[in-house]
């Protein structure tokens, strides 16, 4: 158990970051598969740019790697010019 005041809201704020990285990382997998999921080429181009910068934002709060988020949104465009 922790000894300080400081630890102890260190340990409350570490809790808070963590319910709402797992919020937004599971928010930006539901955006991936719903794009992924998607056959209307029109419809997959206007989702596109709101997919890319939820990843980006993952990416620049360091809850994914900057080059997972890299491979994710080349995947993504290359799935979408495919359509």
């Amino acid at each position: 158990m922790a000894n300080h005041k400081s630890a102890l809201k260190r340990i409350r704020s570490n809790e808070t970051k963590r319910l709402r990285n797992k919020f937004q990382h599971k928010t930006a997998r539901n955006a991936i598969k719903n794009l992924r999921a998607t056959e209307k080429k029109k419809d997959a181009e206007e989702q596109l740019p709101k997919v890319v910068a939820m990843i980006d934002k993952l990416a620049k709060k360091n809850i994914i790697h900057k080059n997972k988020a890299a491979n994710l949104k080349s995947k993504l465009t290359k799935f979408v010019a495919t359509l």
